[in-house]
């Protein structure tokens, strides 16, 4: 019992993990889904709680089909909750010199215990501000896209659709471009 709690207190390596998400997609072909991703689950539950005075096209489609997807959202976040909370590696994130150096040259404190800069997530003007309107871009993206980066990178590329991997190489080029231009200079 103490190797099974050792084990899931601990990172699982690429190659387990690595796997276990490239078996979601014979899984859902299997099932008779070809779409696998986050984002749909948004459009679901406003279609659950539309209120029957208003007619939204978008949201007029029979919901039930999709509760798996639904399932699969709740063990997501239950996952989550499990994996940072009940079963969270103890020891602080080890991160190297040259990080340190290069946040505290964006202003950053130096960090003690979890990786969350208060420099960003103080309840200030200016970071709200920056966290929703973030918050809209990524939404306003994942709808444009059709879709979000695990639909696109998992199901999308295995399945050899186009638009997924010219959607993957904006999520990355976009995450590249935010992480080492736009947030330095939104952050000076």
């Amino acid at each position: 019992m103490d190797m099974i709690l050792a084990a899931l207190h601990a990172p699982w390596p690429w190659y387990v993990v690595g796997p276990l998400i490239g078996l979601m997609v014979p899984m859902m072909l299997f099932i008779g889904n070809r779409s696998f991703g986050i984002s749909n689950n948004l459009r679901h539950l406003c279609a659950i709680t539309q209120p029957k005075q208003v007619e939204v096209d978008f949201f007029k489609y029979d919901w039930k089909e999709h509760t798996w997807s639904l399932v699969f959202v709740i063990g997501t976040a239950l996952g989550g909750f499990l994996a940072g909370v009940v079963f969270a590696d103890p020891n602080p994130v080890q991160i190297s010199a040259q990080t340190v150096a290069m946040l505290q040259s964006w202003g950053f404190a130096p960090p003690s215990g979890p990786m969350v800069p208060p420099e960003i997530f103080d309840p200030n003007l200016r970071n709200l501000t920056l966290l929703f309107a973030s918050g809209v871009l990524v939404g306003f993206g994942t709808r444009y896209a059709a879709g979000c980066t695990s639909g696109h990178a998992i199901t999308g590329l295995s399945t050899l659709q186009l638009s997924s991997l010219y959607a993957v190489l904006g999520i990355f080029a976009g995450g590249l471009f935010s992480s080492w231009i736009l947030v330095p200079w939104l952050l000076q």
